[in-house]
């Protein structure tokens, strides 16, 4: 160990700083290997660098350190620590890497974050850090403008300036609770942090920000990073990516109690394949079913009921109140979802996080597929694990209003899956289930429950209009799915879901932080969702962001920044624009499931203006041979003028990379929105045939000829 001495000053510590619950004058400091300590008085900091844009603080109010986490939220790592250089800056020593520098200032010892050549500011200490027999507090000050995401799902909320949000598992599932908070927070300045603890929290970020945990220990993670993504990207690189779910885990889900289940009679696990059949033949995709509810509704007949649902396309699930003991025999029986309750995971933190890993892993060790589960009250690292489910609602207008920044907002804490049961599991009407179900189609994934309603809440249940009309928004999801699927892996390797509030990709633009876009998100960077919640045919206060976008339903473009009122939405439209630019890959038209989709055709939806691209991801879709490698990638292009008349050009890439299943060859239908009719349209250097109208263009491939779709504009699809 080498010490280094301080200044004559320095030397003199406070007595009293230990007593008195904070840091007093730094008196020491001394460096073994990657790990510098900080004393002050009794008291001691350990600074440590696991990487080298982020830095570990973690301080002994009596000198004796704790880590009752161990490696449960962070998990451990492959690659040897950094060890940072150490300089004495006179009124602070600099603690540093080549991204950033932590400065230890003497005169209390107070912190503060600054990058790697110690110029640029990230956050300071405003006093230093201080704590009592029960909790630590960190005050930090606030810059003008900064904003701050993150604390997990926070029930009505994404960001959180001026406010305080709670860490903890209040089991509170609407407006203002936190059930799946994440004791996490990221900052516009340029950093995040994870406090790495199992004791819940508070978080007021107002000035000065003060952080507060309920143990007589602070230990904290640091991640620095370029903007809002980077910083999501460090974090999950310390509590794990979001897991990779199966294809079947992104289509419809449906859970019910088929066991003597006493809101409707009698019922054996066996009827859950009269359900699956009527996906089927209401021609809806379902990629899954639960067929029991653990709380007084087993199961029996486990693996004819599997079996039954195979043929309808759909993979067995089970949920749990009490544990998963029997889960090697289930797994072997052909169960492949997961879904755990309260009563077994209900006391929060530590145990939740240990019951999604354990679920988690009994698919994977009892199979080849991937482990997918769900579950409510959860703790940081839970994205590596699980769907986080928001819990038990009432479905009603006001329900779908909270939802959106809910789910949006818990992308910011590198949760990729969040979401709440189609229309609640009490209450909800016709209109409030159409209307819940076409924004969750946006969402990656999604769930009808009714084990406790009063009926059954299928899609198809209240007759039409409304079978229809979820019909169509069942289909669009599934056709997504080539979309969807891509952002999984993209949320598997950044930790940046598909879900997002306008801020993660606008973060320059204040009318995104507040009430002006609190009530929309987007799905991907091409997809500006805006859920109707209110009894209304009609969609006022729209935010579009800088850019041009264009409404999926009419071709219509709007230049943003605007605001869109009197938007035209009956109940079968879902306020819905693309981003000008977009390509987005589809499968074709009519496709009901993963298994049965035609994979020698791949439709692309073009957006052209300037330029822009989408890189598709394929594999298996099931197994875990991707992360062997066996996986394949497909950039679209499309290159066209920002304005005015002039050439598109949409470029194919090859797919390189194989997989089990890879189709030889596909065709490719495009529909390309120019807003007017091309003059002439080249495939390479041939011409295409062009016709009168879709009618004619079937006619003719069904005669056998030509498959080349006609192209055209925004008025038939495909265009």
């Amino acid at each position: 160990m080498a010490l280094l001495g301080l200044s004559p000053v320095a030397a003199h510590a406070d007595p009293a700083a230990a007593s008195s619950g904070k840091l007093g004058d730094l008196t020491g400091i001394s460096g073994e290997g990657p790990t510098v300590t900080l004393n002050s008085g009794s008291a001691a900091v350990r600074v440590s660098f696991p990487v080298e844009g982020a830095v570990r603080v973690w301080l002994a109010p009596d000198g004796t350190f704790t880590d009752p986490a161990g490696s449960k939220i962070v998990l451990p790592r492959t690659s040897d620590p950094v060890t940072p250089k150490r300089t004495d800056k006179g009124d602070y020593w600099a603690v540093s890497t080549g991204k950033a520098t932590l400065r230890a200032y003497k005169h209390p010892l107070r912190l503060a974050l600054y990058d790697g050549a110690d110029r640029k500011r990230l956050w300071e200490e405003s006093a230093p850090l201080s704590w009592t027999d029960k909790q630590t507090t960190q005050t930090l000050a606030r810059t003008a403008t900064e904003q701050f995401v993150g604390g997990g799902e926070q029930n009505g909320r994404f960001s959180h300036r001026d406010q305080t949000i709670r860490i903890f598992a209040d089991y509170n599932w609407n407006d203002g609770g936190a059930p799946n908070s994440q004791p996490f927070y990221a900052s516009t300045a340029g950093y995040g942090v994870l406090r790495n603890t199992f004791a819940q929290g508070t978080y007021a970020f107002t000035e000065p920000v003060r952080t507060t945990h309920d143990e007589r220990r602070f230990d904290a993670t640091y991640v620095v990073g370029d903007g809002l993504k980077d910083v999501i990207t460090g974090y999950t690189d310390l509590v794990g990516k979001p897991f990779l779910p199966p294809l079947y885990g992104l289509e419809h889900g449906d859970a019910d109690c088929y066991l003597h289940n006493a809101n409707r009679g009698e019922r054996h696990t066996l009827d859950a394949v009269k359900v699956a059949e009527g996906y089927t033949e209401h021609g809806m995709p379902n990629g899954w079913m639960l067929v029991n509810d653990g709380y007084g509704c087993g199961y029996e007949n486990l693996q004819q009921t599997g079996e039954g649902l195979r043929k309808n396309n759909m993979q067995l699930g089970l949920w749990t109140e009490n544990g998963v003991p029997n889960q090697v025999e289930e797994v072997k029986a052909g169960v492949r979802v997961r879904k755990l309750d309260v009563a077994w995971v209900g006391p929060g933190y530590e145990f939740a996080l240990d019951a999604c890993d354990t679920a988690y892993k009994g698919i994977e060790d009892n199979s080849d597929a991937r482990g997918f589960v769900w579950t409510p009250v959860s703790w940081a690292g839970a994205q590596r694990c699980g769907v986080l489910w928001s819990g038990d609602q009432a479905g009603s207008y006001d329900y779908i209003k909270w939802q959106i920044p809910t789910y949006a907002g818990a992308t910011t804490s590198g949760m990729a899956y969040n979401t709440g049961d189609i229309d609640g599991i009490f209450g909800g009407s016709p209109q409030t289930y159409v209307r819940d179900l076409q924004w969750k189609a946006f969402l990656p994934v999604s769930m009808t429950m009714d084990g406790w309603a009063a009926s059954d809440k299928q899609p198809w249940r209240y007759g039409e209009p409304y079978t229809s009309i979820n019909r169509k928004y069942l289909l669009l999801k599934e056709r997504l799915l080539p979309y969807t699927y891509s952002h999984s892996v993209e949320a598997h390797k950044t930790g940046v879901g598909q879900v997002r509030p306008l801020a993660l990709e606008y973060p320059d633009d204040p009318n995104v932080w507040g009430e002006k876009a609190k009530y929309e998100f987007l799905s991907g960077k091409d997809f500006l969702v805006a859920p109707v919640y209110e009894n209304s045919t009609v969609r006022n206060g729209i935010y579009l962001p800088k850019g041009t976008w264009v409404d999926y339903w009419s071709g219509k473009t709007y230049t943003g920044p605007t605001t869109v009122d009197g938007y035209d939405a009956p109940l079968d439209t879902l306020p819905l624009f693309v981003r000008a630019g977009a390509v987005v890959p589809m499968w074709a038209e009519g496709t009901k499931s993963w298994q049965t989709r035609d994979k020698g055709v791949l439709d692309l939806d073009v957006y052209p203006q300037g330029k822009g691209s989408f890189t598709l991801t394929e594999d298996d879709g099931v197994t875990r041979a991707y992360k062997n490698g066996d996986q394949a990638k497909q950039t679209f292009t499309v290159d066209a003028p920002t304005s005015g008349l002039g050439t598109v050009t949409v470029g194919i890439g090859a797919s390189s990379g194989s997989y089990a299943g890879k189709p030889a060859s596909r065709n490719y239908q495009l529909t390309v929105h120019t807003g007017s009719k091309p003059a002439t349209v080249l495939a390479g250097t041939s011409i295409l045939r062009q016709y009168g109208s879709r009618a004619d263009w079937t006619r003719h491939r069904r005669a056998g000829g030509s498959i080349r779709p006609p192209v055209g504009s925004r008025g038939s699809r495909p265009a």
